[in-house]
């Protein structure tokens, strides 16, 4: 019974989202032109339920570039309403475009001179005569068995608010990189928008000896520096090679006096690199692709300035 029913609250929001398609005219088209067009910002009220979805459509805008905020209907009428100017488009969200605290401020927002567009399942409401554009978000019932409590008027609501955005998205041409500048603590906005240079260990962090210098003292450096590599570099100091635990290990089982020997017989030559200006999200792809765990960072004249560990990647967040 109980999943029989649960299905049957799928299909009737499922069907009031879909009746959306048929109500969509000419004034949806308006309402993102006048949105894009705004020279202020996307205000958006409601009540209830329904304002719970109004500050999730807010926000969905203004994480994809349409600066909004939130405007608490019955707040609004005790002095919020001074954050609504003349430049600004609002958004006010009532089902059936009658609620007491939402009819209260339409005729301030008319005086004030912002342009309003109502998102209502009544087209006929008080909301939706004192409407710049009016969207039709009205459904046939509500999944609730009582038929009271707001679920496919709420839904369609939401998904009438996603549309818009996504319409704005498209036609204002934001980008990822754009989403990323909203998103810099999200993973999308680490691997769009974090350096190298950000991440990598420099200074005393980063480990560089000279090809001369003897295995037993690129060991004291590495330890010192509490690093799991050593850059080498050749008289000019463009790198040459990279010393790191894995060759320790290999030559190790080999050579007996490897402690007494030159770095640079032993060192890995010509090692995979990275600039800092590039994507961190790129030298995690080179570390995975390549299977190593150290990676030198050059700059143009080829000259190690830092060195990016996998572990460096894991804390900065990216996998």
């Amino acid at each position: 019974m109980i999943l029989k029913r649960a299905k049957e609250v799928f299909k009737i929001e499922a069907e009031a989202i879909a009746s959306l398609s048929s109500k969509l005219d000419d004034n949806f088209v308006q309402a993102v032109e006048a949105i894009y067009n705004c020279r202020g910002r996307v205000v958006v009220s409601g009540m209830g339920k329904t304002g719970i979805i109004g500050q999730k459509i807010s926000a969905t805008l203004s994480s994809l570039g349409t600066p909004s905020i939130w405007l608490h209907s019955a707040e609004a009428t005790h002095g919020d309403l001074g954050k609504v100017t003349k430049d600004d488009v609002v958004i006010v969200l009532s089902n059936s475009g009658e609620t007491e605290e939402t009819k209260n401020l339409l005729p301030i927002l008319k005086k004030i001179g912002a342009r309003i567009i109502a998102i209502t399942g009544n087209k006929n409401s008080t909301l939706a005569k004192y409407s710049d554009i009016v969207l039709d978000v009205s459904v046939k019932k509500e999944a609730c068995t009582l038929g009271l409590a707001p679920t496919s008027s709420t839904t369609a609501a939401l998904a009438m608010g996603d549309a818009l955005a996504v319409c704005l998205v498209e036609k204002k041409g934001f980008k990822e990189k754009d989403f990323a500048l909203y998103h810099p603590g999200g993973l999308l906005g680490k691997r769009l928008l974090l350096k190298v240079e950000d991440i990598m260990r420099k200074g005393k962090a980063n480990p560089i000896v000279k090809e001369e210098t003897l295995v037993k003292d690129v060991l004291y450096a590495i330890t010192g520096s509490r690093a799991g590599a050593a850059s080498v570099v050749d008289k000019s100091g463009r790198l040459s090679g990279i010393f790191t635990d894995g060759d320790l290990r290999r030559h190790l089982e080999r050579s007996a006096d490897l402690a007494s020997r030159k770095v640079k017989e032993v060192m890995t030559k010509n090692p995979v690199t990275i600039h800092p200006r590039q994507l961190a999200a790129e030298a995690l792809r080179i570390l995975e692709e390549k299977k190593i765990d150290e990676l030198p960072v050059v700059d143009a004249a080829l000259k190690p300035v830092g060195m990016l560990d996998i572990q460096d990647i894991l804390r900065a967040g990216l996998v």
